[in-house]
């Protein structure tokens, strides 16, 4: 019979850190335990990233699988070195940058990092996150925090704390509630051990957001082509990700013709029984009248999609929805990470 854990959950707000709860926290940490805390991108469920029994607590939780690596948090730049072999120019140019930030860099790794955290590589992935909240905790613990999104592997990473108690109740230690996450989608994944940076997972710090400080930047070829025979150097390349039980069906092409198509394909699905939503966006809701909807956000705004795209998937769960019909954004700055995201969720893709 699985271990049912004593969840504790506290509220704090990250423009007034609660420093007893955060030495609390820590505590936690440093004896091996898994606490959940908020960052900029979404929520993280942690544990010390150099307590092996600690981390597999964390793949526990999530029924996660032991081949897909995890994302090391550190509170200061200074600690990179602890963890990395080396660190390129073009890292040190990037962090300048964006950290704090949504960035997380892969470079070769210290064996102070074991095969747990790495899945048998010999990188590591490692962020410096925004959040005050998250670089208290880490400060505080004195150590560096392994932590990957704070819900049952494969469903939609939680945006609010609300997500991580329906996913994580009685699988971890303690849950600080900090409110609703920033960005809503999990931070740009770029890999920095070759001679050209290359993105594996996009996100809020984007390709224009590179080249801008380093010239150059690719993505890897398994953004633009799925291949689920890849070795997986950073979370969310391998398997399918971000699927609410909902079957979702995505929609590409002039935005006319994709209004169109979705409105035939709700009344088909509804007459054959499903309980059908929509996804809309502002410059598209109106054409949906009657419908059941959920507005995502504003296309002239991909922001308000990303920080809206997974609270919005589970809302559908909540409601019952068999089928979730939802519309493509353009694939520029932000639009690239919400697209895959939004791609891994669905099960069909449909170009009008």
């Amino acid at each position: 019979m699985e271990e049912i854990i004593k969840t504790k959950v506290v509220k704090m707000d990250s423009e007034n850190i609660d420093y007893s709860i955060i030495m609390e926290a820590a505590d936690i940490i440093n004896k091996g335990g898994v606490v959940v805390f908020p960052t900029e991108t979404v929520y993280g469920i942690g544990a010390d990233a150099l307590n092996d029994e600690a981390v597999d607590k964390i793949f526990k939780a999530k029924g996660r699988p032991q081949d897909n690596p995890l994302i090391v948090h550190i509170a200061d730049f200074d600690e990179l070195y602890d963890l990395a072999e080396t660190v390129p120019e073009s890292a040190k140019k990037l962090a300048e940058k964006y950290w704090p930030g949504p960035l997380t860099m892969i470079l070769y790794k210290k064996n102070i990092l074991s095969d747990k955290i790495t899945a048998n590589l010999d990188t590591a992935a490692i962020r410096l996150p925004v959040n005050k909240i998250a670089l208290a905790l880490i400060r505080e613990s004195k150590k560096p925090i392994a932590a990957p999104s704070a819900n049952t592997s494969g469903k939609p990473s939680p945006t609010e704390a609300s997500h991580v108690i329906e996913d994580l109740m009685g699988k971890v230690d303690m849950i600080i509630d900090g409110g609703s996450t920033d960005i809503g989608l999990e931070s740009s994944v770029v890999d920095m051990t070759g001679e050209i940076p290359v993105i594996l997972r996009p996100g809020g710090i984007t390709q224009e957001n590179i080249i801008d400080v380093l010239g150059e930047c690719e993505y890897d070829p398994a953004i633009i082509k799925s291949n689920e025979k890849i070795v997986p150097k950073s979370p969310g390349q391998k398997y399918r990700h971000y699927s609410p039980k909902a079957k979702v069906i995505l929609y590409k092409g002039d935005m006319e013709k994709v209004v169109r198509r979705i409105n035939e394909d709700y009344e088909k699905f509804k007459d054959q029984g499903c309980k059908v939503g929509i996804m809309s966006t502002a410059q598209t809701e109106k054409h949906y009248m009657g419908k059941l909807t959920i507005l995502c956000g504003d296309r002239t705004k991909p922001l308000t999609i990303s920080s809206n795209l997974f609270k919005d998937l589970r809302d559908f769960d909540h409601m019952g929805v068999d089928i979730i019909l939802a519309e493509a954004v353009d694939e520029e700055g932000l639009g690239k990470a919400i697209m895959n995201r939004l791609g891994k969720a669905s099960s069909e893709t449909i170009n009008v």
